[in-house]
This record gives C-alpha cells, sequence and structure tokens, in this order.
C-alpha cells in the first residue's frame, strides 16, 4: 500500500484566518472564546461564550470573490480554508480539475445556517428563495466543486463530531484502493441558531468558558471554522515539500447513545487501538495525543478511561477546545492540522482553563506550551451515536 501524505494544510478559527495565524495563537495560549455573537440574533448573545472567527460574511465575500447569490457562511469557511491548503500544497488548476482528485468535505450545520432567511422567504415569496439550494448538506462540497470545476469523487460526510476525521479517512482510502491519485480532505461549519439552540435543549452548554478534562467541566462552547489538507501518495512527490505522513486511521461505533459514550469508553477504545494496528505502531511510540476533550461530563471522563485502559500511563495529551471551541464537522480537520503543526515544530500546545483532574482518573493535560520531541500524534474525534474516530500523523 503507498505512503500518504499531507502536502499542504489551511486553517481559518477563532484564533486565525490562516495556519501561521493558529500556529502563534496555540504557542501564546491565546483563547478565541467570547461572549460575543454578532453573526445573527440570538437571545444567548452575551450570555454564553462562543468561538466565533473574527470576519465578516460580507468582509469573507469580498476577500473570496464570491459573487453567487445564497452561498452560506459555512461554505465561505470552506473555501477559505481550501485555498490556503491548495495554495500551500502548490497543485495546479489542472491538478485540482483533475478526475483524478477526489474532494471530501464534511459538516454538521451546511445551509441550516441560513434557516431564518430561507423560512422568511418561504412565508412572502411565491418565486422561491435564493437559499434553497443552500440548504442540502451537500451544498458546501457542491459549491468547491462548481467553483474549482472539479471531476473527480465528490463526497460529503455527517457523522456529527467525527466528521471531518472520518473524510481524511475516507480520503486515504480512496487513494489506497486506486479511485484517487490525490484527495482534498477536511470539513466546515459555523455557527447558526440551529446549533446552537440543539445544543442547549441537551444541557451541554457552559455559560463560561469550558474546560476540558477538569473536575468542575459544566459543558462545552460551541465555535466555528474550516480546515482542508491535501492527501497524495509518496511516488507522486517529486520532491515536494511534505507537511507530515498519515499512518493511522480507525472508525469505531460503541452504539451505546444517541448523544453519550458509553462508560467505559469502549468507541474510543476501539477506534484508538484501531489506529495503531493500521500505523504498526506499539502504545509507547504516541508522543502526544490530540484529544476530544470537549468539556462535558461525559466525554473526558470516557475518552480518559479509554486512554487509561489502553496506554496504561498516557502520553501528554490537551484538547484544543479551550482555544476554540467545539466545531463539530470541522473539528477533526481542524485539530489534524494542530497535530500536524506539534509535528512540524516538534511542540505541544496547552489545555486552557484547567485546575483540577477528573477524580476517577487524575489525569492532568498539557498546561503549558513546550518544545519536545514528537513523532507520532494520536487525534481524536467522537461524535454523537458513538461514532468514534481515531488520527495518527507521524513526522515526515
Amino acid at each position: 500500500m503507498s505512503k500518504i501524505f499531507i502536502t499542504g494544510i489551511g486553517v481559518i478559527s477563532a484564533i486565525g484566518n490562516s495556519v501561521a495565524e493558529n500556529h502563534e495563537a496555540l504557542k501564546a495560549g491565546v483563547c478565541g472564546i467570547k461572549k460575543e455573537l454578532d453573526l445573527f440574533p440570538s437571545k444567548y448573545k452575551g450570555l454564553m461564550p462562543f468561538g466565533q472567527v473574527p470576519i465578516s460574511n460580507e468582509s469573507l465575500q469580498n476577500k473570496l470573490q464570491v459573487k453567487e447569490p445564497g452561498v452560506t457562511r459555512t461554505s465561505m469557511l470552506a473555501l477559505h480554508a481550501f485555498n490556503e491548503a491548495v495554495r500551500c500544497s502548490g497543485i495546479t488548476a489542472d491538478d485540482i480539475s483533475s478526475p483524478e482528485t477526489a474532494l471530501i468535505g464534511a459538516n454538521t450545520v451546511g445551509g441550516m445556517c441560513l434557516t431564518d432567511e430561507l423560512y422568511h422567504d418561504a412565508n412572502t415569496s411565491e418565486a422561491g428563495s435564493e437559499y434553497t439550494h443552500s440548504y442540502d448538506c451537500a451544498s458546501v462540497n457542491l459549491f468547491l466543486q462548481k467553483h474549482n470545476k472539479m471531476q473527480g469523487v465528490i463526497n460529503t460526510i455527517n457523522t456529527a463530531c467525527s466528521s471531518s476525521a472520518n473524510a481524511i479517512m475516507y480520503g486515504a482510502m480512496l487513494m489506497q484502493h486506486g479511485f484517487a491519485k490525490r484527495a482534498i480532505v477536511g470539513g466546515t461549519d459555523s455557527l447558526a441558531k440551529f446549533t446552537i439552540n440543539g445544543f442547549n435543549a441537551l444541557h451541554i452548554l457552559s455559560s463560561d468558558l469550558c474546560t476540558p478534562f477538569d473536575e468542575s467541566r459544566k459543558g462545552l462552547n460551541l465555535g466555528e471554522g474550516a480546515a482542508f489538507l491535501v492527501l497524495e501518495k509518496e511516488e507522486d512527490l517529486n520532491g515536494k515539500k511534505v507537511y507530515a505522513e498519515l499512518t493511522g486511521y480507525c472508525n469505531a461505533n460503541d452504539a451505546y447513545h444517541p448523544s453519550s459514550l458509553s462508560d467505559e469508553g469502549d468507541g474510543p477504545y476501539l477506534a484508538m487501538q484501531g489506529a495503531l494496528k493500521i500505523a504498526d505502531l506499539t502504545a509507547d511510540k504516541i508522543d502526544f495525543i490530540n484529544a476530544h476533550g470537549t468539556a462535558t461530563e461525559n466525554n473526558d471522563e470516557v475518552e480518559s478511561r479509554a486512554m487509561v485502559r489502553l496506554f496504561g500511563t498516557p502520553p501528554v495529551f490537551a484538547s484544543t477546545k479551550g482555544n476554540i471551541g467545539h466545531t463539530l464537522g470541522a473539528a477533526g480537520a481542524i485539530e489534524a492540522v494542530y497535530s500536524i503543526l506539534s509535528l512540524l515544530n516538534q511542540e505541544v500546545y496547552p489545555s486552557l482553563h484547567f485546575k483540577n483532574a477528573i477524580s476517577s482518573t487524575g489525569l492532568i493535560p498539557v498546561l503549558e506550551y513546550k518544545q519536545m520531541p514528537v513523532n507520532h500524534v494520536m487525534s481524536n474525534s467522537f461524535g454523537f451515536g458513538g461514532n468514534c474516530s481515531s488520527l495518527i500523523f507521524s513526522k515526515a
């Protein structure tokens, strides 16, 4: 089987509009989560913190030269990260539009961020709405496909919070089995009334800054953003710069509950174990775990138990959701980029807002930025319905 390398990365989040900006913010321990929300009217504005990307829709439209009607913020965040990834990789417009280039993108919100606009038009106009075609979950990838004249395999994955980790995995599998020469993979999600109200109904949103792996954690903070990676086979590199190798990946499902993981963390354990098997690595070779770490009562204790179960004494670990919030369908891809930055720069970034360890496990995440040898990083993404995925990135 061919080795799969990452030759391009792009990201936009609450702490930066580029890979370089995100990197500097991670090193400095910047928190982009604030009680500010000016994208749409919400009764939670000023009451709950959110990881909002500090750029308006109008600015995104101008920067990206988007002139089509009804293009969502979700799609524009995706295009921003997509553009940076392909620039970084150096692949040409002909490469992008080649039938041999796959696009696997993930999201959970899609065009639902424009539900109010669509509802308004449905009640006031008989001519339809410009937002109708954007409402489908696949609208983001259809937009990217049309914008870049792409002809290869195009697919959208929605497995909740593991969506873009699964997109990365699926893109690699397409390449391994000869369905694509290269793959552009990632995910995007924007803040929206639909998700804010939905997660609040589950009683898992915190009114304070989230505290991953803390004994007194109260819940997650929603965020938004996008990230894409360009995957290429070893035989096609032709001497180009590579950022990391994707050595392991696995998806597992404990099928325990619609919105919770099993108490013993069967899904997370099996995903991490399977990724190690694919990578042909023993557990002691993992230098750092980019944990899912949502700061919810269920996830953090379950993920901790699964790490102890697999590793005994886990390697150093942290969650970046204290920096940018939980970006849902974009989380796996954004955190893949952060994992690659750890490998590139031989450093790990602190888990913010932590005070006291969970009593049942006693695990303490990385609390300060530090430089250290990093050869293999495991990145975890665990979704609703027990859909759990782990990726392993290795130093190139």
